[in-house]
């Protein structure tokens, strides 16, 4: 059922897109430029105050999580990127964890396998290669489509996009990382309707969020290679928005404002949902801490001051209550 809501939210924004590029001028105007610009701006102060409202949040112990030996005495071998104690081993351990996701590459599957009355824990790497297929052509599309908006085209981005119509399939040129991008969100989605453990716990906005992303690839293929949009125009009215003399694009079709609604949807969806784990994963205290517990003793700085009060000044202050029990005092 949360498939099916969702997969209707996300045809409704298409369809309202597609409603208003035929309705007139006025409404194309209103989602080619005006929407855009209120969903960057959403985007940009919601990432914002969600990533000040983490950096608030006290972290009065260190919680890192570990899967090796902790550094403690000097004879025993530690590891550092299991178990960083200090700032090398953890830049290292997060630079493998933000650019390999070697947490998710340990991922396993539990099954009763068949003749088997116990479970089965079974490596798999079909999600991490997924995950890593989809993460890393959706940087390479957002690197690419930096020539809409720097004029001129900086050499690097013309060297990436070189690089990834390698192959030279078509014409205009299929990407690469534009097939990776949708065969991946695919197998995600897949994942979720045929794999009845990961369907149990899904939510509609799990759905939600991967048929927004698909939906994004495959207006911007369709674009690209059905319709043929007028890059010249395409770059002028982006060119105007971002000097502030916005101006309606022309020479564009419908899929050009399905793909720009989409992207605006997830603009304003992207802050509030869990797809904003990217400055979560430098902010968790499970990843960017050191693992120095049994090298030095860390205080909760919370702690109130506690005077001290000892035996003798208990016995003192109890001394006629205690003397008159039969309590045996140190001192008469």
């Amino acid at each position: 059922m949360g498939a099916l809501i969702s997969l209707v939210a996300v045809a409704g924004l298409a369809l309202l897109a597609v409603v208003a590029a035929s309705a007139g001028s006025s409404l194309r105007f209103a989602l080619g430029v005006i929407v855009p610009g209120v969903a960057f701006a959403v985007f940009l102060g919601g990432i914002i105050y969600r990533v000040v409202r983490w950096g608030k949040a006290p972290v009065p112990f260190r919680v890192p999580t570990t899967t090796g030996q902790a550094k403690s005495l000097s004879w025993i071998r530690n590891n550092e990127l299991e178990a960083p104690s200090g700032v090398v081993g953890v830049i290292g351990r997060m630079a493998l964890e933000v650019l390999f996701f070697r947490s998710l590459f340990r991922n396993t599957r539990v099954e009763l396998l068949p003749g088997k009355e116990k479970v089965s824990y079974l490596a798999d790497k079909t999600l991490w290669a997924a995950a890593m297929a989809f993460h890393w052509t959706m940087l390479v599309i957002i690197l690419r489509h930096f020539r809409f908006f720097i004029e001129p085209v900086p050499v690097w981005v013309e060297a990436l996009q070189n690089l990834d119509g390698f192959f030279q399939i078509g014409l205009p040129v299929i990407y690469l990382s534009t097939g990776l991008f949708i065969v991946a969100l695919g197998y995600l989605l897949a994942r979720r309707f045929f794999d009845s453990k990961v369907q149990y716990i899904s939510l509609p906005s799990d759905y939600f969020a991967l048929y927004l992303l698909l939906g994004i690839g495959l207006s911007g293929f369709l674009m690209r290679h059905l319709e043929k949009v007028d890059v010249v125009q395409v770059k002028a009215a982006i060119a105007g928005w971002a000097s502030l003399q916005p101006v309606a694009p022309v020479g564009v079709g419908v899929w050009y404002f399905v793909h720009v609604g989409l992207v605006s949807a997830l603009l304003v969806y992207f802050p509030f949902s869990k797809l904003l784990h990217a400055p979560g994963v430098f902010l968790s205290p499970t990843r960017n801490l050191a693992n120095s517990n049994r090298t030095r003793r860390h205080i909760n700085p919370w702690n109130p001051d506690i005077s001290g009060h000892s035996y003798a000044e208990w016995e003192d202050e109890f001394r006629d209550k205690l003397k008159a029990s039969g309590y045996a005092l140190e001192k008469e």
